[in-house]
């Protein structure tokens, strides 16, 4: 079984660093020569009876994208040179992968600009679901097959705010989901998450949802649920707001899929969404669910669909017996093997993670042998976008979807005076999305632990709207990468904005304060324990630098913060600070992408290139010997 654990890993760093030496961990694995698609490159004949299909954070990118992967993922505590918290090079090594392939391009951040131009754009469910027909053939027909989601599938794109996630769960229909799980989807108001869950054509699971005590007794989410017959109230006596999780028949076999949401909703998004709702992790109610289950149900298999981020779900599966593997998500790891875990008993546990944006589709062969698992084969897929013909269902749908007109019924804020966009109304999402802005002087990307130059345009706009000495945005993951020389498009700023509270403020603050804003997000993002780390990235400043040492301990992270003029920041100076996206109040100020857009439409040259002049990249400390960093484009000390 081709698996990756932090032991292999340490193994293959030490036989030197030339890629090239490197022994790959699969015997007989195809490696793509560079600019051309190998002819069995999507060819997987089944290995066993029954065959798990697996997408995750798609985040409501329904055409193909461009995603950079990141030069930073730093690994702390035992999380250190361990997947996903490998970058570049050092992760081709542990993958037996080589440079210069589309391998190379789908998975690292290596050479970005020229593989992009060479191998083009990636995902789009026309093309994703292509192969997921093509991999259930190859199992022997759908039967044999199970199709899951992690979570962060109605999120992200413009189309997905205005029609409130109505786009994925219709795209999820034709592609033929079978079981998912939530996190952004809890964004939008509770009915319609109920909605759209009864519209949803699979299983929405999870045993981590939970009805709060009071709401049990309120008439009003009684009616609520009535009206979507029963869903959001799965089972009184538990609470369980939806199933915690389904057993389905696959090729002859009964697996079992418990479902776990993003613990922590409760305190990442604004609980405004959703009142009668908690989360949590639920350790010991998940090993004391899976122990039931073994017992009564019997199953062939037992497998966690999670949104939990991969360093959690690692941990999770070292510690709830019984679970043979976990397809994850939130965390946006790319990783074509597995991690390879022993629980407390013993046993194995594969813990896998698919990535982001449609990019990859991960597939888990189960043998079985006396009602048990004898051995699982995983292998995971690219979606290079110009290697697989689109479907023409899916084509068809998305295509016609996008000529729906913007009205003023739409929702795009919690504030009424933004509820919709006059000078939207009436034309449709495609003609509002394809709008041109301005050529990007670099590739603007997101994804990393500290700043992107998606990140500091966010931020740049942020401190023009309101003259701030200091703009934050949150360090989220999703958000496409805009290629060098492309046009910025209005749908571009869209998948790096849309969210249901997507208002921006202004505020003053002490530096003191705004250095303990910085400590605890660091903590959350550094924490050696993984249960008590959020799975985001730091918090991305605009007009201000500062120094972090991961390795340091909360309040001691952040040092020599500084505006950009040089002038340090004093813990009792007041300073004006904007931002977006809060969670606990619904700010006055208009929303992110119509900051973000009218911003470019303002600064861009005559040329039409939005130019950068700065990027505020953090000094980092103690990390460049780092396996999860390379190529740092800011200063290491």
């Amino acid at each position: 079984m081709p698996v990756v654990d932090r032991r292999t890993f340490l193994k293959l760093m030490g036989a030197g660093a030339a890629v090239s030496v490197v022994p790959a961990l699969i015997p007989g694995q195809a490696v793509s020569e560079p600019g051309a698609m190998a002819e069995d490159f999507y060819s997987l004949p089944m290995k066993g009876t029954a065959r798990i299909l697996h997408i995750t954070d798609v985040h409501g990118q329904l055409n193909p994208v461009y995603f950079r992967e990141p030069n930073v993922n730093l690994g702390v505590g035992d999380a250190y040179g361990r997947p996903p918290h490998l970058v570049g090079n050092k992760l081709l090594q542990a993958m037996g992968l080589k440079p210069q392939t589309p391998e190379s391009y789908a998975y690292t951040y290596l050479d970005f600009e020229n593989a992009a131009t060479k191998y083009g754009k990636t995902g789009g469910f026309p093309q994703v679901k292509t192969l997921l027909d093509k991999l259930r053939e190859q199992a022997g027909g759908k039967e044999n097959t199970l199709t899951v989601d992690g979570g962060d599938l109605w999120q992200g794109s413009g189309t997905a705010l205005w029609t409130r996630g109505v786009d994925m769960v219709e795209a999820s229909n034709i592609l033929g989901l079978d079981v998912m799980v939530g996190h952004w989807e809890f964004t939008y108001k509770e009915n319609e998450v109920l909605s759209n869950v009864a519209l949803f054509k699979g299983d929405f699971i999870g045993q981590n949802v939970r009805v709060k005590e009071d709401s049990l007794m309120d008439e009003n989410y009684t009616k609520m649920v009535e009206t979507y017959d029963g869903r959001g109230l799965y089972d009184e006596d538990s609470g369980h707001a939806f199933r915690p999780y389904v057993i389905k028949n696959v090729g002859g076999a009964r697996i079992c899929v418990v479902g776990q949401a993003f613990p922590r909703t409760g305190n990442a998004n604004p609980q405004e969404f959703f009142p009668d709702w908690s989360f949590g992790l639920r350790e010991d109610d998940m090993i004391e669910l899976v122990k039931e289950i073994r017992e009564t149900e019997k199953p062939d298999a037992v497998v966690l669909l999670s949104h939990n981020g991969m360093d959690v779900d690692i941990k999770m599966a070292e510690r709830v017996p019984g679970l043979n593997a976990v397809f994850g998500g939130h965390t946006h790891d790319g990783m074509p093997e597995p991690v390879k875990v022993k629980n407390v008993e013993g046993h194995t546990c594969l813990v896998t993670n698919a990535g982001s944006n449609g990019k990859y589709v991960g597939v888990m062969d189960f043998e079985f042998a006396d009602g048990k698992v004898k051995e699982m084969h995983y292998k995971m897929f690219p979606i290079i976008t110009d290697w697989l013909e689109p479907d023409k269902e899916m084509a068809a749908f998305i295509k016609q979807m996008r000529q729906t007109k913007y009205t003023d019924k739409i929702v795009e804020s919690r504030s009424s005076k933004y509820f919709f966009n006059k000078d939207r109304v009436g034309k449709t999402f495609a003609q509002i999305l394809d709008e041109k802005l301005a050529i990007a002087d670099r590739t603007l990307y997101r994804r990393g632990n500290f700043m992107g130059t998606w990140d500091q345009v966010l931020c740049n706009a942020l401190r023009h709207e309101y003259k701030a000495d200091v703009a934050m945005s949150a360090g989220v993951r999703w958000g496409t990468t805009t290629p060098k020389g492309q046009w910025i498009t209005m749908e571009d700023v869209m998948t790096q904005c849309a969210i249901t509270y997507g208002e921006t403020y202004v505020s003053e603050m002490k530096g003191k304060d705004l250095l303990n804003v910085l400590e605890g997000v660091a903590d959350n993002l550094f924490d050696p324990d993984p249960y008590l780390q959020s799975g985001g990235d730091m918090v991305r400043l605009g007009g201000m630098d500062y120094t972090i040492e991961p390795s340091q301990k909360m309040g001691k992270r952040i040092t020599e913060a500084r505006l950009d003029d040089g002038s340090k920041i004093e813990p009792d100076k007041t300073y004006k600070v904007a931002g977006w996206a809060t969670v606990n109040r619904t700010p006055e100020g208009r929303l992110m992408w119509d900051v973000v857009r009218d911003y470019i439409l303002a600064v861009k040259g005559k040329d039409n290139v939005l130019k950068l002049p700065r990027i505020n990249h953090p000094k980092l400390i103690g990390v460049k010997d780092n396996p999860g960093i390379a190529d740092y484009p800011g200063e290491l000390g």
